[in-house]
C-alpha cells in the first residue's frame, strides 16, 4: 500500500507540473496518472487502496466542501437569489432531457435507458467546480455579481438532486416504480442537511469561543463531526431525507458567520489539506477509467456528450436570464457549470453491476464525460475568469 500512495502523490505531482507547464489544468494530470497506475493498464496501485476508493474520494470531497463553506458569505449567496435556487436543478434538467432526445437516436437504446444514462452524466462536479470558485472568490473575480457564489452553492446540490433522480429511473428499470415522495425528498434532505450543519456549526463556534485550542485540533474536530453526518445519511438516510454533504458546507457556513477570525484560520489549514486531497482524489477517479470501453465507442457517444453539453449550457443560461449579468458573464457560468468527474465515477458502473442491459454503453458515456468535461472545463474557467468577470 505505501509504494502505491508514494506513485500516486509523487507521479500525481508531476503530471500535474507538466500539465500547467503547457498551461493545461493540473488535474488532468492527476487523472492521467490514475489511468496510468489503475487496474486497467498498468496495475500500480494496491487492491486494498481500491477497495477503499470511494471512501477516499469522499473524505476528499468533504475536505473541499468545508473549506467552501468557510469561504460562503451568505449575504452574498442572498443577494444572487433566484438564479442560484435555479442552478439546483434546472441545467440538470435540461441535460437529462437532452439526453432524452438525443440518446436514443445516437445510440440506439430506450428512452427509459437514456433518462438512466442522463441522470449519471447530468451530475456536476464539486471536486472540480469548488476549488475553482474559491479560487475566483479569493481573487475577487465575479464575487460582486455573485458569480462563484452561484456556482459553488449550486454544483454542491445539484448532486443530491441527480442522484434522486438516477435512483427512480434505474427503480423503475428493475421493475419498481418512483413515486411523488421520491421526489418531494429531494428539497427535504437539502433543507435538513443545511439546517443540521448550521445548527453544528453554531454550536462549535460558541464552543470555540469558550474553549481555546490549537487549529489543527479545531481541523480535526470539524472533520469527525463531518464524517459522522456523512455516516448517517448512509445508515439512515432513506428513513429520514438528509443530505451529509450539504451539512457539512453548512458547518463551514456557519463557522463563518458567527467566528470569521476562526474561520478564515481553519480555511488556511483545510487548504494545506486539500493538497494531498485533491492529488488522490483525481488520481483515483482516473483508476477507474476503462479506456478500453471509450476506445471501443466510436465518435457517437462524444457527439451525444457535447450535444447533452449544448441542453446543460441553455439550462443554465435560463437560471441566469432577467439578472443583471452581462453575456460575457452569462456564458463564463455556462463554461463554469461543465466540468464532470466525481459522481460519473462513483455511479457511471452502478447499472452495469445491477444487470441493466444498458450498463455497458451507460459506463462507456460515463467514462468520456469525465475525460472530456472535466479537463475541458478546467481548462475554459481559467483561460476566461480574468477576460469575462468583473474584479474587485
Amino acid at each position: 500500500m505505501l509504494i502505491s500512495l508514494a506513485y500516486m502523490l509523487l507521479l500525481g505531482m508531476f503530471l500535474a507540473w507538466c500539465c500547467k507547464k503547457m498551461r493545461l489544468p493540473g488535474l488532468l494530470g492527476m487523472i492521467f496518472t490514475g489511468i496510468l497506475l489503475g487496474p486497467y493498464m498498468f496495475n500500480l496501485i494496491d487492491g486494498s487502496i481500491l477497495d477503499i476508493s470511494s471512501e477516499l474520494r469522499r473524505i476528499a470531497l468533504i475536505i473541499i466542501l468545508t473549506r467552501a463553506g468557510l469561504s460562503l458569505n451568505l449575504a452574498d449567496l442572498k443577494k444572487v437569489g433566484r438564479p442560484a435556487i435555479l442552478m439546483c436543478f434546472v441545467p440538470a434538467c435540461f441535460e437529462m432531457a437532452g439526453m432524452v432526445l438525443l440518446a436514443p437516436k445516437l445510440l440506439g437504446i430506450t428512452v427509459l435507458e437514456a433518462a438512466i444514462m442522463g441522470a449519471v452524466v447530468a451530475a456536476v462536479s464539486p471536486a472540480v467546480i469548488v476549488p475553482k470558485m474559491i479560487r475566483l472568490m479569493e481573487e475577487e473575480y465575479g464575487t460582486k455579481q455573485g458569480i462563484p457564489q452561484m456556482i459553488l452553492a449550486g454544483a454542491s446540490v445539484d448532486d443530491v438532486f441527480v442522484i434522486v433522480m438516477f435512483t427512480a429511473f434505474t427503480g423503475i428499470a428493475q421493475g419498481g416504480s418512483a413515486s411523488a415522495g421520491d421526489f418531494v425528498r429531494i428539497p427535504v434532505a437539502i433543507a435538513a442537511g443545511m439546517a443540521a450543519g448550521m445548527l453544528i456549526g453554531v454550536l462549535l463556534a460558541k464552543y470555540f469561543e469558550k474553549i481555546h485550542i490549537r487549529d489543527t485540533v479545531k481541523v480535526a474536530i470539524v472533520l469527525s463531526i463531518c464524517f459522522i453526518l456523512v455516516i448517517l445519511e448512509d445508515a439512515y438516510g432513506t428513513v429520514v431525507p438528509f443530505s451529509g454533504l450539504i451539512a457539512v458546507m453548512g458547518i463551514g457556513i456557519a463557522l463563518q458567520k458567527k467566528r470569521n477570525v476562526v474561520a478564515k484560520r481553519l480555511s488556511v489549514k483545510f487548504n494545506k489539506l486539500w493538497v494531498v486531497a485533491e492529488i488522490m482524489l483525481f488520481v483515483l477517479v482516473g483508476a477507474t477509467v476503462n479506456l478500453n470501453y471509450a476506445a471501443a465507442a466510436g465518435i457517437a457517444p462524444v457527439v451525444l456528450i457535447f450535444g447533452v453539453l449544448v441542453f446543460r449550457g441553455l439550462g443554465v443560461l435560463c437560471c441566469v436570464a432577467r439578472t443583471p449579468l452581462n453575456w460575457k458573464e452569462r456564458c463564463f457560468c455556462v463554461l463554469g457549470y461543465m466540468p464532470k468527474a466525481t459522481v460519473q465515477a462513483a455511479i457511471g458502473g452502478l447499472p452495469l453491476a445491477m444487470g441493466l442491459q444498458c450498463g455497458n454503453i451507460v459506463l462507456t458515456v460515463a467514462v468520456l464525460a469525465i475525460l472530456i468535461t472535466a479537463p475541458l472545463g478546467a481548462f475554459l474557467i481559467d483561460l476566461t475568469y480574468r477576460k469575462w468577470l468583473s474584479h474587485q
